[in-house]
């Protein structure tokens, strides 16, 4: 598996340690003001990296390439500054709105980069090549 899929799969499994604790302590106090950061967390760290992961898991070429490692780069930092400033925005800091905003954007960037990523033409590796001549 190549090494920007297993990341993809440890940040992953950080970001749903994160979700599951922020889930516990919504339903230990009774507050959920904060179940749209809980969702978020979820959704944008566990499993839509857990995706990422699985379809480079699939295209080593493409996990491989430069734009990949950019990618993996600009998502993550968009994720780990929205979901916190998304918490605490939620729990009453109105100032946080702005820095949600802007990680947003990060984090759609990162998805678009994806979207280029998928989408690319990268040559086929000559193993590759050859058995899809003989098919």
């Amino acid at each position: 598996m190549p090494t920007l899929a297993q990341l993809y799969f440890k940040t992953a499994i950080v970001f749903l340690v994160i979700g599951i604790a922020a889930g516990i302590h919504m339903s230990i106090s009774g507050d959920h003001s904060v179940t749209g950061a809980h969702a978020h967390i979820n959704l944008l760290g566990w499993v839509t990296m857990a995706l990422f992961g699985a379809y480079l898991a699939f295209a080593p070429e493409k996990a491989r390439s430069r734009l990949a490692r950019i990618q993996y780069g600009v998502y993550t930092l968009g994720v780990a500054v929205m979901m916190p400033s998304l918490y605490f925005l939620l729990k009453g800091n109105p100032a946080l709105e702005p820095l949600v905003a802007i990680s947003s954007l990060v984090v759609f960037a990162g998805v678009l980069l994806f979207a280029v990523v998928i989408f690319s033409n990268k040559p086929a590796q000559a193993g590759e090549a050859a058995t899809m001549a003989t098919e």
